[in-house]
């Protein structure tokens, strides 16, 4: 035991990984050197985040107004804000938790017919963020998989549980309909109308589902489920069934930040700005720096649908949005060039794709 505790990341390969045998304690591969995640430096405690009753978009034009204030300061201070009132069945969240749940229940060898490295599968399954192939492994286990159109990607989703093309695919249809309507909203709210992305996302937009399984840890403070990192995507909407994720105030402790615990409300949905909203508003809104913390005895499951242009359609700053005091301060990119950034990059030493982006003065 002593020599598995210390062994490489290497040596915790998917279907081999401490989180999949339920080991009964953290090898040292998994362990977050303090240097790289100082926790005791910042607080972590549940308080207020933004949450926005989004039926009223639909309502009057003073509460249309009124939401989309409400949009603009959230992703201006927070990057992330919650929403209540979106018009998805509670049915078809639970369903799609509990099938999704179903899913990490099944034998190893139903599992595995999906495990795979390349992060260009539109279908894949594997451990911690490049399996095997971290510095730092991570206590999570997901499958990933294209979901839009969905027509064209559900025949490669797993057939069992056998509800779960049926349940998830529900859940990403409804899903995307509000993705269209939080981004109108997004963009009226930086002066460019609601419909300034609605033909690129609607029509060839890109829609990946992170199906997400974060098993009980042994030791909670040893190690994450993920590390500190933000969304490539323009928008990510998560739905979880346990707390977990921790955003990062950046305006706290006079702008020196701190991480701040997200409560777990049921019926509630989480909305994370990506790197592409951080360079479409050119670093008016900032993507959310965020994390998955561990339970020492229940099993966290999430769902991240996470939606962007199509896989080549580059992200650019709009001219409405650059003058002489604010030029261009991004660089143009797809989710193609997010994947090879994956390919080349350990996101669990740090690496962030938003500060390749970034023109420095």
């Amino acid at each position: 035991m002593e020599n598995e505790k210390g062994a490489s990341s290497s040596t915790f390969k998917m279907g081999n990984s401490a989180q999949e045998r339920s080991l009964p304690y953290v090898p040292d591969c998994y362990a977050v050197p303090p240097s790289y995640e100082p926790r005791d430096a910042l607080d972590s405690k549940s308080e207020s985040v933004p949450t926005i009753d989004i039926s009223r978009l639909k309502g009057s034009d003073d509460e249309r107004r009124g939401v989309i204030q409400e949009i603009r300061l959230a992703c201006q201070s927070f990057g992330f804000f919650q929403i209540v009132n979106h018009g998805i069945d509670q049915s078809i969240l639970d369903d799609a938790l509990a099938v999704a749940k179903g899913f990490f229940e099944l034998p190893a060898k139903e599992k595995n017919k999906f495990m795979s490295n390349d992060v260009y599968a539109p279908v894949r399954y594997t451990t911690s963020l490049k399996d095997g192939l971290d510095k730092t492994q991570f206590w999570r286990i997901f499958l990933k998989h294209y979901a839009h159109p969905l027509h064209r990607w559900i025949h490669l989703w797993p057939q069992n549980p056998l509800e779960y093309r049926e349940k998830i695919g529900k859940f990403c249809e409804e899903v995307r309909i509000l993705s269209l309507e939080i981004m109108g909203a997004i963009t009226e709210s930086l002066g460019l109308g609601r419909d300034y992305m609605s033909s690129r996302m609607s029509e060839n937009g890109m829609q990946v589902m992170a199906v997400n399984c974060y098993p009980p840890c042994p030791d909670p403070k040893t190690a994450l489920g993920l590390p500190p990192h933000s969304d490539y995507s323009c928008i990510t909407i998560l739905l979880q069934n346990l707390t977990g994720l921790e955003i990062f105030d950046l305006t706290a402790h006079g702008g020196s930040g701190r991480w701040v615990h997200v409560p777990e409300v049921k019926g509630v949905l989480k909305v994370h700005i990506g790197d592409h909203v951080e360079v479409l508003s050119n670093g008016l809104y900032k993507s959310v720096l965020h994390k998955v913390t561990l339970n020492e005895e229940k099993t966290r499951i999430s769902l991240a649908s996470l939606h962007s242009l199509g896989m080549d359609d580059k992200m650019s700053v709009p001219c409405q949005l650059v003058n002489d005091e604010n030029p261009v301060r991004y660089r143009e990119s797809s989710f193609n060039d997010f994947l090879g950034f994956l390919v080349k990059n350990d996101i669990s030493q740090g690496d962030r794709f938003i500060d390749t982006l970034r023109i420095k003065d």
